[in-house]
């Protein structure tokens, strides 16, 4: 299986920038993944395909405001860095720009000193470690200072910090959104609900990874980065409940679609843990948990376009793809979504 299998002709212009402004007013292309057929509605309808004793998964990942902006010590050179994971206590793994200046030793100031990062190692990639130190609390500085780390394909400012995250947020340590989440209000989460529909909750800190280009032309020999994910007891028993009585498990989002196969044995029952995973999702690969997906449009030859093209076939996803470039959808985090559903 070639990468470039995965390839699409994409007009930059179809790449969202800015967010609806009402989340649920999105455009919704629903695919069966039988038949390969495709319908066009509104993500506000995403109710009429949901019946009363599916699951909803969400994941309540919060994006934390990781890109900083400083100076160094000594020098003044501007430096931007991006935590994209925290190692323990006060030390993050960071991606540095430019790398060059940051060799071990190196100090960096943020917010004229309200923040001082110094570059203790230099690890895989040549991401760097970085120990930071402050006064008061490390999120609240971070909140004062830090920027959403938004993908490189969106070139927008971003006005309201808070159009990068879910409405159900809750644990942060994201270094992207779930995006597929974007589209839920709290209206529609309602909803929902009403309708007899479960919603179930996992988390899984999304990693910069999601956005790495697969540069191996062999798509089995691309190593996936690890992202952290907890599965509680109450929601793993929900979910199985779910699939004992025959229901359908909705994952929202590749993330919680990632998380439930990872945490999912091989007899199909989904294990309450947490842990790093790396799976990879390509076509060829047997669900072991999820039943449908709401996903957005993912890029050319991504990690995520191959998940999709695992659960709805190749074919079928390639069509639909091509079909929503001739109907104008928006693309990629701020864009429509797609429903894969039976």
């Amino acid at each position: 299986m070639k990468t470039s299998d995965f390839y699409y002709d994409l007009p930059e212009e179809l790449i969202a920038q800015d967010p609806l402004e009402d989340r649920s007013s999105s455009r919704l292309m629903c695919l069966d993944k039988k038949s390969g057929e495709l319908k066009h509605t509104n993500f506000k309808h995403i109710i009429d395909y949901l019946n009363k004793g599916d699951c909803l998964v969400i994941n309540d990942t919060k994006v934390i405001p990781a890109r900083l902006y400083g100076s160094k010590v000594g020098t003044n050179a501007g430096i931007e860095i991006l935590l994209l994971k925290r190692k323990d206590g006060n030390v993050w793994e960071t991606l540095v720009k430019p790398g060059k200046k940051a060799k071990p030793g190196t100090k960096i100031s943020f917010g004229d000193g309200l923040l001082i990062g110094e570059v203790i190692d230099i690890v895989e990639e040549g991401n760097r470690l970085i120990r930071f130190s402050y006064e008061g609390i490390f999120e609240e500085i971070l909140d004062k200072l830090g920027e959403m780390p938004l993908p490189p394909y969106i070139t927008h400012k971003l006005q309201d910090k808070g159009r990068y995250q879910t409405v159900y947020a809750k644990h942060e340590g994201s270094a992207a959104a779930p995006t597929a989440g974007l589209h839920f209000t709290k209206e529609l989460l309602e909803q929902i609900k009403e309708k007899g529909i479960n919603i179930a909750h996992v988390t899984l800190h999304v990693g910069l990874g999601t956005f790495r280009p697969v540069k191996v032309d062999d798509v089995e020999k691309h190593h996936m980065h690890s992202e952290f994910y907890v599965v509680e007891e109450e929601q793993a028993k929900l979910i199985n409940d779910t699939k004992k009585a025959g229901k359908k498990v909705i994952a929202v989002g590749t993330t919680s679609c990632r998380t439930l196969e990872s945490a999912t044995d091989e007899n199909g029952i989904l294990q309450a843990k947490s842990g790093w995973t790396e799976i990879f999702i390509y076509p060829g690969y047997q669900f072991k948990m999820i039943d449908e997906l709401i996903t957005n449009f993912h890029l050319p030859e991504s990690t995520l376009l191959m998940l999709v093209s695992a659960l709805a076939g190749k074919e079928n996803i390639m069509h639909a793809y091509e079909e929503a470039v001739k109907e104008k959808y928006r693309f990629f985090s701020f864009g429509d979504a797609m429903y894969i559903h039976d």
